[in-house]
């Protein structure tokens, strides 16, 4: 008589299964958020004791738990005087199957953390979200195809365990036998039937819960090439201030900085005070511009230093004081924008409020989105709206929490020249009622000089020049601040007297109105300020004849031989830059022409950078 099929091992295997995928999605959602973004050395040891299971055989791992659990040690021990017995039971299957699981698990669930944007995590903190609200509302959704995938495995890999159960449960038909155990125990007695029966079995629960892998659970990413789908829409300009000064002159916040960092190549050192207006940061890329908002917004921490904050201290080192980002009510409009794509429009801008109840924060957003002309895409993702459009959103969301201060970090770098302009206009029209401070930082002094009423020019970690935009661009004093306000004629120089110097390179001595220092080393001329005369008029004018044209839409780039013909050859010594109409009146006039210097344009540059105090 053919004795009834022993389905036990199904039950006790999707038990244990079940119960172990459940204890290892918590403890490895918990290990890899807490060892998120530690960078210490101790990370690497933890991260392989962690997966340390993943790399050795199951039965070694198996004997470790017997002896971690077993009678004879401390665990055991205690267990027995409790009248509890964990070795050849149940859960010790659930044991087994939850540390072979937990590092698939672990891995899986760390490198979905890692690949979402740190940016993202940041603007958090400076919306004044809690660590605990950021791994709720943002880390966790963003990372959930990869849990969800560590989770299937976790689960494939607990029904499939086999050496490390049989080492601490054992092989009791109804109590400790699971699916990979009865194979086994089917094969030895030579059931063959009965083992294909199992083997398909865990091949069907396998195949099902890999198909969970396949499952839509998606969004539109933050990258999406909406734009291509969408344009913003034209807003009115009737209403816009003509200056960025008008913009921003009923600004008070006043930020005080006083701080320093070793970064790879220099050590950054800023020493500034900025209020009243927009503030801009100049400098070449690699200058320390993103470091210092960071540091100002808390994100990254100053070696040493302090940084007040309308009269509030968020940074004093050596007074022990360090305020968290999410404290410091500086809100940052990051070169991405940094928009949390799972989220809509709306939510976005509702996520740094929390002052408010349910119908504050409702009407405070809908102000904020018909302020700035985005009503009508409140509900949509920022996969699906254009690039001006999220940049609005970005503004609007940082806004929404009554900031002291707004920092901008070159949010139209990634932008075409038109829609740059564009998007200049829209942010004046944004900010004409924040009172706060504003520090925008660029490379581009064109746009700093549109945007911003005081300038600081930044280099290597060093304050090269600051004060208000018309002073530093008529007085550059340097060499590297002269590059970075436009200036595209700047050689050698030598002084002869306190208004006089000479160019070898152009083969003249000039006059200038400006003070020569001492240590003059070059000399600079803005291209477009250079004027053409019908007869030679006034100090430092000199016969030129053209070289080579460059043709723009709005205006000529000329280079210019001076004194005689070029030979051939030869390359221009200066490069003058004028308009079309210019160019039509000059064009026929017979060469050399007549070029003069203007004394009041020319730049004396001196020798060395002396960093501003």
């Amino acid at each position: 008589m053919t004795m009834p099929m022993d389905f036990s091992p199904l039950w006790i295997s999707l038990a244990t299964t079940l119960s172990a995928t459940v204890a290892t999605f918590f403890l490895g959602l918990l290990a890899a958020w807490k060892l998120h973004g530690v960078r210490s050395s101790s990370r690497v040891w933890l991260d392989g004791i962690l997966t340390l299971p993943l790399v050795l055989p199951p039965t070694v791992v198996g004997f470790f738990l017997l002896l971690v659990l077993g009678r004879k040690s401390p665990i055991g021990r205690m267990l027995e005087s409790l009248d509890l017995m964990i070795i050849f039971s149940w859960p010790a299957t659930v044991i087994a199957a939850t540390v072979v699981a937990f590092p698939l698990m672990y891995r899986t669930t760390q490198a979905a953390f890692e690949q979402v944007n740190p940016t993202l995590l940041h603007a958090a903190r400076t919306l004044g979200a809690s660590e605990t609200r950021i791994f709720f509302r943002i880390l966790l959704p963003l990372a959930a195809p990869g849990i969800v995938a560590g989770t299937v495995l976790a689960f494939a890999r607990a029904m499939g365990e086999f050496g490390a159960t049989l080492m601490l449960a054992g092989n009791i038909p109804g109590r400790t036998q699971t699916m990979p155990i009865a194979v086994f125990s089917a094969v030895e007695g030579g059931n063959l039937e009965e083992a294909y029966l199992w083997v398909a079995i865990m091949v069907i629960l396998s195949l099902a819960m890999m198909r969970l892998l396949n499952l839509p659970l998606r969004f539109k990413s933050a990258g999406a090439t909406a734009d291509a789908q969408q344009t913003d829409e034209a807003i009115s300009l009737t209403s816009l201030p003509t200056t960025a000064e008008q913009t921003m002159e009923n600004a008070d916040g006043l930020l005080e900085l006083d701080l320093s960092r070793q970064l790879s190549s220099f050590t950054l050192r800023l020493k500034f005070s900025a209020g009243n207006g927009a503030v801009g940061l100049l400098g070449p890329s690699g200058a320390g511009k993103s470091m210092t908002l960071r540091m100002i917004a808390g994100i990254e921490k100053p070696d040493k230093g302090r940084i007040v904050l309308n009269g509030r201290t968020l940074c004093d080192l050596p007074g022990g004081i360090w305020v968290p980002p999410a404290k410091r009510r500086v809100g940052v409009v990051f070169q991405d924008y940094a928009l949390f794509p799972h989220l809509t429009v709306e939510e976005n801008v509702a996520f740094g409020i929390r002052s408010l109840n349910k119908e504050q924060r409702k009407a405070r957003v809908a102000e904020l989105l018909a302020q700035l002309h985005i009503s009508e895409i409140a509900h949509q993702r920022p996969g699906y709206i254009s690039g001006g459009q999220k940049q609005r959103v970005a503004i609007a969301r940082c806004l929404a929490t009554n900031p002291d201060a707004l920092l901008f970090d070159e949010p139209f770098a990634a932008l075409d020249p038109h829609l740059r302009r564009r998007m200049e206009e829209q942010l004046r029209i944004a900010l004409r009622k924040f009172r706060g401070g504003v520090l925008f930082v660029t490379h581009d002094m064109e746009e700093a000089f549109r945007f911003c009423k005081e300038l600081l020019i930044l280099d290597q970690g060093r304050i090269l020049l600051s004060g208000p935009k018309h002073h530093i661009f008529e007085q550059p004093e340097t060499a590297i601040a002269a590059r970075l306000t436009g200036c595209k004629n700047i050689v050698t120089a030598e002084r002869c007297g306190p208004d006089r110097l000479f160019v070898r390179d152009w083969g003249c001595t000039l006059t200038t109105l400006h003070a020569i220092p001492e240590d003059l080393v070059q000399v600079g001329y803005r291209s477009h300020q250079f004027r053409f005369q019908q007869k030679a008029t006034g100090e430092n004018v000199f016969d030129c004849w053209l070289v080579e044209i460059s043709e723009a839409p709005h205006e000529f780039t000329l280079y210019l031989h001076l004194h005689a013909a070029p030979a051939a050859g030869a390359g221009p010594h200066v490069q003058a830059d004028i308009s079309r109409e210019q160019w039509l009146e000059l064009k026929d006039q017979p060469q050399p022409w007549k070029l003069q210097f203007v004394p009041q344009r020319i730049l004396p540059l001196q020798a060395t950078i002396r960093p501003v105090d």
